[in-house]
């Protein structure tokens, strides 16, 4: 058993091993786990796979014995709210809301809604935090956690859409969410004053000037019925609310610079997809890595073949519009916002709480793509070839699927803004040997009439 990975949670915490996910559960949890276990609700969800399953284990005779363990199903690659674009995080929230509503004619609830109670299997979400699944009072009216809902998810959307800033990086930065009036001071001065701007920050900023003890006595319904009623009808409310956020489709970064300055003709983009396919029919490979995953045609390509697929890409745009593409396909691709060249950090509490991206990444695929992405970590983050391939090998147990691209290539030169001299030395040879680092070479396919070349590179023992 390893050491415990959460300890935030009064009511229990989670271990994970390299194959399993444990849960201990302290006897004030039991009650509400039991009753999450044995609801029908609860029950529907895990079968539709929105939420986890929990299989009671027997007793541990080196525990005490009023505690309870059960064990959860592994999601495969864990992925932070900080590395999800906007068009997962609705998803989170609209599930999150789901799952709300669903339990709530047999009186249980959520005592908390924050994004990190749900990772992602593939690109659909899964609750997994079934201690945050309470018995609720019959007659309270009131979601506690609806201001929660709000910091951490909808007033994050509304800000993604107003202002253009990323959620990753709210969330990054504000585990917690943003408040009221953090974001009031964000919004433009006339947006402000009109819904959902005004019911959903605008007042409640103003509101919270005068808070005090008062409004956090219980409030009690008439009956059952009542309650039920009023925390139906404001959950209803909230889908409103979110639903008027939901992200809308954007031209990406990518789109935007490809068409200004195309890196393949026709011919040249067949060649490309005609080897990546040939290639990863052949290594079959079970886990996929693709780095700098742009519209996301290799990732699925990848998926395809009957991989399970992460990518990652520093545009929100274009990693909310593969997310969608990889939903609506049910294709096993996670997309995630994130820059190979300043990957998620550590965070958490004495940064052991979160792991890195790198660190989640280290040996967990046997194949790793990386197409059209070492002339941008060459010119625009001044990476050495050496120090790439470096980077790379940690990452991946047998194979990478990779592209050179000279300093006369257009894209390369069109980075470079006339610094072509600090990359006079490189070039085919030049990258060869720096793959030999770490890598065999297995294969290679020249890109007719261009400055590109693809390679098949094996892990060195």
């Amino acid at each position: 058993m390893s050491q415990a990975d959460s300890f935030r949670d009064p009511a229990g915490f989670v271990s994970v091993t390299s194959d399993r996910v444990i849960r201990t559960v302290f006897p004030d949890g039991i009650a509400n786990l039991n009753a999450c276990l044995h609801s029908r609700a609860a029950q529907t969800f895990v079968e539709a796979g929105k939420l986890i399953a929990s299989q009671p284990l027997d007793p541990d005779t080196s525990l005490p014995a009023e505690q309870m363990r059960v064990e959860h199903p592994r999601i495969p690659f864990i992925a932070y709210p900080w590395e999800w674009p906007p068009a997962m995080l609705h998803a989170a929230a609209s599930l999150t809301l789901e799952l709300c509503s669903g339990l709530l004619e047999e009186g249980l609830g959520l005592k908390d809604a924050t994004p990190s109670n749900i990772l992602f299997r593939g690109p659909r979400p899964v609750f997994i935090d079934v201690l945050s699944i309470e018995e609720r009072q019959p007659l309270d009216p009131v979601w506690l956690a609806d201001a929660q809902f709000a910091r951490t998810f909808l007033i994050p959307l509304l800000l993604n859409r107003r202002t253009g800033f990323p959620v990753h990086e709210q969330l990054l930065f504000h585990r917690d969410g943003i408040t009221p009036a953090q974001a009031v001071r964000q919004l433009p001065r006339l947006r402000r004053w009109f819904p959902p701007d005004l019911n959903l920050v605008t007042l409640p900023a103003r509101a919270a000037r005068l808070e005090n003890q008062a409004i956090y006595r219980p409030r009690a319904a008439r009956d059952a019925g009542e309650a039920r009623f009023i925390l139906g009808h404001r959950l209803r409310g909230l889908r409103a609310k979110l639903d008027s956020l939901e992200p809308t489709r954007e031209p990406s970064a990518w789109s935007t610079y490809e068409s200004a300055c195309p890196s393949y003709s026709q011919e040249q983009q067949t060649v490309k997809k005609q080897f990546v396919e040939r290639t990863l029919t052949e290594i079959k490979p079970r886990r996929v890595l693709d780095v700098g995953s742009n519209t996301g045609e290799f990732s699925l390509m990848a998926a395809a073949t009957g991989a399970s697929v992460v990518s990652i890409d520093s545009d929100p745009e274009s990693v909310s519009e593969l997310w969608r593409m990889a939903n609506k396909a049910d294709a096993d691709v996670l997309p995630l916002v994130a820059d190979f060249a300043r990957p998620t950090p550590a965070t958490g509490w004495r940064c052991h709480e979160h792991s890195s991206l790198l660190d989640r990444c280290e040996g967990f695929f046997d194949c790793v793509l990386m197409l059209a992405v070492t002339h941008h970590l060459m010119v625009t983050d001044q990476i050495p070839p050496a120090e790439i391939f470096d980077a790379a090998a940690p990452l991946t147990t047998a194979w990478l699927l990779i592209e050179y691209v000279g300093p006369a290539d257009p894209m390369f030169r069109r980075l470079a803004r006339g610094r072509d001299a600090l990359y006079q030395g490189y070039d085919r040879q030049v990258f060869e040997a720096c793959a030999r680092r770490s890598f065999e070479i297995a294969g290679s396919c020249e890109i007719p009439d261009s400055h590109r070349a693809l390679y098949l590179l094996r892990r060195k023992p």
